[in-house]
């Protein structure tokens, strides 16, 4: 008989802990509904540009090949 008194105490006071802590959460009027994860958004297919094929690289790479007078290293 005390084990079942000592079950229901148990009970309540983890019930009663879990609203306190969903009230100081934000947690809407005491329900225990789980949060849905969040959508996934569509995102862009990235492409990846070989450096050969990079225009931006390959005027860096003329730029880091010439001297100040413009001759070819």
């Amino acid at each position: 008989m005390v084990f079942l008194v000592m079950l229901v105490i148990a009970v309540a006071v983890v019930v009663l802990v879990m609203r306190a802590a969903s009230a100081q959460s934000g947690g809407q009027g005491g329900t225990t509904r789980p949060a849905r994860p969040p959508k996934p958004r569509a995102q862009r297919e990235t492409r990846f540009v070989a450096p050969d094929d990079d225009p931006d690289f390959i005027r860096e790479l003329e730029r880091r090949t010439r001297r100040d007078d413009g001759s070819p290293a």
